[in-house]
């Protein structure tokens, strides 16, 4: 396969997506041949669409992939990724038993527009997609004070299904941002299937925790933000759909607002867990460039705070330090940086309705 006047659009528009994206910007070569991985069991002539886009280069390195790999271009992946899409007249790329014809991401977006709220937007999303195909599904799921986004693949065709899920993902998240007028703050992110060979990605395309190789896909959020109104309205849905869903995907390199650059900040990768490290705001600010009064004010035109953001990250390594591993408290609370045990205890109550311990006890539910 996500007003009154113009200058408003294109404000709403600028402020969730920062959508403009430079041609200096790319992504690794393993994300197009992820892709690439459904179309190439069709009846298609995939050298002359590159060819056709002017695109060969990238052609040829994939029929090498012994040899060095260049980055794509994210405008010209987004250009190639319309064109086959057209080829095929299916935003599904190709993944699904029958095809979803070009426009039908177009006419959800349609039917999501005057859902109120955002919670009502996800569920109509759900049935909309239920409509269409029974090998895919969207169900949105709240307990306590989570949000979790299933998407469940009954995957036909036995393919790679990394990008798809992935794209997916990626859509919705921005798709949602967009229709509330603030960026999601997602918490973590996990898939079934393994580390793909474009993982290095995942960070921009997913500011939060993510893990791999588990039993199921789930995005986690903050069940709050289900209440958000729906921003929006069928003049700056006009705008919105130029390009879309696949200018979507050429967003999460591109996606400079002040939530996710702070937590890309916030964020270190190591091997297969996310470590986290908290400098102060003064800190975070600097390394962005930017005054602590202008990051403040950023974060809360987005609807989120530096102690929100920290907060977030904290609960999010604090359950999987719980569920993955047998680190006493005591160690995982100096871990997420509290000066005592006791506070961690009290901090993870206020989250999630239980002391640590006792969450630790009784896991059943708990997504990673």
């Amino acid at each position: 396969m996500a007003l009154v006047n113009a200058k408003r659009s294109e404000t709403r528009v600028a402020r969730v997506s920062q959508a403009p994206v430079k041609v200096s910007e790319s992504t690794d070569l393993a994300v197009l041949a992820a892709m690439l991985d459904a179309v190439l069991r069709k009846p298609v002539d995939l050298e002359a669409i590159f060819a056709q886009q002017n695109l060969s280069s990238y052609w040829h390195a994939l029929q090498h992939p012994e040899a060095a790999q260049p980055r794509i271009g994210l405008e010209d992946y987004g250009r190639l990724l319309r064109a086959i899409w057209q080829e095929l007249d299916d935003e599904a790329g190709g993944y699904l038993s029958r095809p979803l014809r070009v426009g039908t991401f177009r006419m959800m977006c349609h039917a999501l527009i005057t859902a109120g709220n955002l919670r009502r937007a996800l569920l109509r999303s759900s049935r909309f997609i239920s409509l269409l195909t029974d090998e895919l599904t969207l169900k949105l799921e709240e307990k306590g004070d989570e949000a979790r986004l299933y998407i469940r693949f009954d995957n036909p065709h036995g393919l790679d299904e990394t990008f798809f899920i992935t794209s997916l993902y990626v859509i919705w998240l921005r798709l949602s941002s967009w229709l509330i007028d603030r960026p999601i703050l997602p918490e973590r992110i996990q898939f079934a299937f393994r580390e793909p060979a474009f993982v290095e990605e995942y960070p921009y395309m997913f500011p939060c925790r993510q893990s791999f190789g588990k039993g199921e896909h789930v995005l986690v959020f903050n069940c709050a933000v289900l209440d958000a109104p729906i921003r929006q309205d069928v003049e700056t849905l006009a705008r919105f759909l130029e390009g879309a869903p696949a200018s979507l995907l050429t967003w999460f390199r591109s996606d400079r607002s002040a939530t996710a650059r702070v937590k890309r900040q916030l964020l270190t990768r190591e091997g297969l867990q996310t470590r986290m490290e908290l400098p102060a705001f003064e800190h975070v600010a600097q390394t962005l460039g930017l005054s602590t009064h202008t990051l403040r004010r950023r974060l809360r035109d987005e609807g989120h705070s530096f102690q929100q953001i920290k907060d977030t990250l904290r609960r999010g390594r604090a359950i999987h330090l719980l569920q993955n591993t047998a680190l006493p408290v005591a160690a995982i609370a100096e871990d997420l940086g509290f000066s005592e045990a006791a506070a961690f205890t009290r901090a993870f109550k206020k989250w999630t309705g239980l002391p640590p311990a006792e969450f630790r006890a009784h896991p059943e539910g708990c997504v990673s």
